[in-house]
């Protein structure tokens, strides 16, 4: 499968920055797109980097209050205004910081960009790797992300004309704020995977949240005990996303990789490994293929071991997508190694795994009543599968 493949990416993406000391760092992505680089996977064959435009304002609008933007806008660096806090502005997750508006327009560009190049058909794929904040409201800024550049390439594309879209999220957290902007939207089918909401923030993705009435069953939610693995996770996901897919054949799919699922992350409670990471990647873009048509819009999220995690995982991820899997025996280059002990004082990771297998066994190969994470397949299943006409399994 040869695959073509459009990376929306500027330097200037990495001010997208809350400050010394947040888990938000933007060496992350810098880190990445430097060990892509690395590896030859930004100049493959297929393979184009193209710097966005910021979004404007509307496209902001397609999500957002013109209230809320304005406040983002006139957010000041360099004084508090407690009148920002209704918005969600000046808080720990959320602090105020210099250029905050342009950083973040300039971040949903990029996905916006990458959304324009599949549907003109210019790229089967596009990642915008910077993006994938999920959480941001109509209203308000949310969980470190001030706008929800998932949630408004949706929009922009329903704009277009497109009448079935699925969002896939694998963050560890809840894609709630993608979910709530499409909550009464039949077009837009909602998948999230992540860790069970009553120990994780934002505290919602639960089974029964399943859409508003005109929606009911659209929106699909996969939650997953702290302590859940590479075998649990992976019988989870094809429990559930490729039924639900197949069901939906959707116009185009668009997926949130966040990778705060591993075991070293230290803001969330799932035991992933690179390893298995990489597998989900894989099988996301093979459903893209099977259920549309090849059409796949990708981003980053989540993800704050910013070494030995980020960089390789989304790695592995633009790889996939530009069909040029890297091995996972392979070396990490030794230049990128030494910039990164000079850029963070930090030690590499020498290889792009962990020398995990990441098997599962199938969902459909049995339920065990008293396993957790089959508990959770149940309870989703049961939530949602009625609703496109899938048949129950072991109900």
């Amino acid at each position: 499968m040869t695959c073509t493949l459009h990376v929306a990416w500027e330097d200037q993406l990495a001010e997208y920055d809350f400050g010394p000391g947040h888990p938000l760092a933007p060496v992350r992505v810098e880190l990445t797109v430097r060990l892509a680089g690395a590896l030859g996977v930004l100049t493959a064959p297929g393979v184009e980097v193209v710097p966005p435009d910021p979004a404007t304002d509307a496209e902001l609008e397609l999500v957002h209050k013109p209230e809320y933007i304005a406040a983002v806008r006139a957010a000041d660096a360099s004084r508090l205004d407690p009148s920002l806090l209704r918005f969600g502005l000046g808080t720990a997750d959320d602090p105020v910081f210099a250029g905050m508006h342009e950083a973040s327009a300039l971040v949903t560009g990029a996905t916006l960009a990458a959304a324009r190049a599949v549907v003109s058909g210019s790229a089967e794929h596009a990642a915008s790797i910077a993006g994938g904040l999920h959480h941001a409201m109509a209203d308000r800024a949310s969980g470190f992300c001030v706008y929800n550049d998932p949630a408004i390439a949706i929009a922009w594309l329903l704009r277009e004309g497109l009448e079935r879209i699925a969002y896939v999220d694998i963050d560890v957290h809840h894609g709630d704020g993608v979910q709530a902007a499409f909550y009464n939207d039949p077009r837009v089918l909602t998948i999230s995977l992540h860790e069970h909401p009553a120990t994780l923030f934002p505290g919602t993705g639960w089974p029964i949240e399943t859409g508003a009435p005109n929606a009911d069953g659209y929106a699909v939610n996969v939650a997953l005990p702290a302590g859940t693995r590479d075998a649990g996770w992976l019988r989870a996901f094809h429990a559930v996303v490729p039924p639900l897919l197949r069901a939906f054949q959707p116009q185009l799919l668009v997926s949130q990789h966040g990778c705060d699922t591993h075991w070293m992350d230290p803001l969330a409670n799932l035991e992933l490994t690179v390893d298995g990471q990489r597998e989900a990647h894989a099988a996301i873009h093979a459903l893209a293929h099977e259920t549309a048509g090849g059409r796949w819009l990708l981003t980053g999220g989540g993800g704050y071991e910013l070494v030995q995690v980020v960089p390789r995982t989304w790695t592995h991820l633009l790889a996939e997508a530009a069909s040029r899997p890297v091995d996972p025996a392979t070396a990490t280059p030794a230049g990128w190694r030494e910039y990164v002990k000079q850029r963070t004082g930090m030690d590499a990771p020498e290889l792009m795994t962990e020398e995990v297998n990441a098997g599962y066994v199938p969902f459909e190969s049995g339920f065990e009543p008293a396993d957790p994470v089959d508990q959770a397949i149940i309870a989703t299943q049961k939530a949602v599968f009625p609703a496109h006409g899938l048949p129950p399994l072991f109900w």
